[in-house]
Parts: structure tokens; C-alpha cells; sequence
């Protein structure tokens, strides 16, 4: 699993991918596509959010969001490969559907600039490099500082609530944290980041962080 928090497993995924894509353009969805998350992210985030696909690779994910009417999303990954072949694919969507080389540990973009995050799969991704805390606490810390006030940190992940949540109800985020379950799809394009437990079960775990909703206990 440590190659999937490397730079360049990722770039040499991609420049294969980038070589097979003249030949079979077909993108490739960690976890879920679109309509398996749909109704949960149509609950939490809104068509006219600035919204932020971190680690975005070539999933189509971004993709089908614009086609229902989410028409504001920059996509970021850390392959300069997979950017640049995205940036082509979609050069005719328009100047509000962009695709930036960035590492989400340490990105360009001002406080308060989105008002969601989705993540498919990358603190996952994170979680499985070297100096995975370290690295992970820096991705979270990034994502809360370009949110904007009440923003929306929509995850998907393959991690139970024992070993995400310590990462995500930190006493300095003073966000919400609400989890719920959907089905894994059988597809074979969606292929899932492998886990060590065996007994992990069929389901992918989405975790909705809400921004300045924390609620205090007495």
C-alpha cells in the first residue's frame, strides 16, 4: 500500500495511463463514481459552491459534477502528467472548470477560496506514504485553511470512523463531523484502494466535515 503516497507511483501511473488514453480514452474512478455518492454530495453541496477536487487524476468524477450543474470546480493533483492530460481533455469546459498541478500538503490557493472540498480517495492515498500522520495532519490542515466559513469537507474513504476520525475532530478544527455508509460498487472500474483488514466491510465511508458547525459540550 506505501507506493499510493509516492509522487512518482503516481506519475508513472499516469504516463502509462497517458499513453494507453490515445488508444482507449477511458478515465479511472477510485471508490465510486458520481452516482453512487450523488445524494449525499447533492445534500452537502451546493451547484453554485467554489468547489475543490483534491487529487482529482483522471476520474470522471469532476466531470459528471459540471454535467449536473456544478459549474465552478478546480481540480488539483500532485502528477504534472495527469494534469496536463486533463487540462487538454477539457480545454473546451470553459475558464471555471480548471486543472492545476499542486500538492494538497501545501496549496497556492488564499484562505476562505472554496466553499467544498472533495476528496476521493486522497487521504487515503496520504495515509498509506511515509510519514502518513505527519502528511495527513498537512493535507486536513490545508484543506480548513482555504475553506471558507461554513465550508464543506466532503470525503470518501475506505477508513472506518477508529482510524479517520482521530485525524479529523482535532480541537483546532471547529468543524462538524457527520459519517455515513454506501454500498461499494461492483464495477470493475472502480477499483478500490486495497485495505489490510480482511474483514473491512463492503461499504465505503463518507465523512462530511461542516466548517464552524462544531458544537461545544457543556
Amino acid at each position: 500500500m506505501s507506493q499510493y503516497g509516492k509522487v512518482e507511483y503516481w506519475e508513472e501511473r499516469y504516463t502509462k495511463y497517458c499513453l494507453q488514453w490515445r488508444r482507449d480514452p477511458e478515465p479511472f474512478d477510485w471508490y465510486q463514481r458520481f452516482n453512487g455518492i450523488k445524494e449525499l454530495l447533492q445534500a452537502n453541496v451546493q451547484p453554485d459552491h467554489r468547489i475543490l477536487n483534491v487529487g482529482a487524476g483522471n476520474s470522471r468524477l469532476s466531470e459528471e459534477m459540471f454535467d449536473e450543474g456544478y459549474q465552478n470546480i478546480t481540480n488539483v493533483d500532485i502528477s504534472p502528467t495527469v494534469t496536463k492530460a486533463m487540462v487538454d481533455k477539457y480545454k473546451d469546459k470553459g475558464p471555471n472548470f480548471k486543472y492545476l498541478q499542486m500538492d494538497v500538503k501545501a496549496m497556492d490557493f488564499p484562505e476562505n477560496s472554496f466553499d467544498a472540498v472533495v476528496d476521493k480517495g486522497t487521504l487515503d492515498s496520504v495515509l498509506c506514504g511515509e510519514g502518513s500522520t505527519t502528511n495527513a495532519n498537512k493535507m486536513i490542515s490545508e484543506v480548513y485553511r482555504v475553506l471558507g466559513p461554513k465550508g464543506v469537507y466532503f470525503i470518501v474513504s475506505y477508513g472506518q470512523s477508529e482510524y479517520r476520525l482521530p485525524y479529523l475532530e482535532k480541537p483546532e478544527y471547529d468543524w462538524s463531523v457527520k459519517v455515513s455508509q454506501v454500498a461499494k460498487p461492483t464495477i470493475a472500474s472502480s477499483i478500490t484502494i486495497a485495505s489490510d483488514d480482511k474483514d473491512a466491510p463492503n461499504v465505503h465511508f463518507i465523512y462530511i466535515c461542516t466548517k464552524g458547525a462544531k458544537v461545544e459540550p457543556w
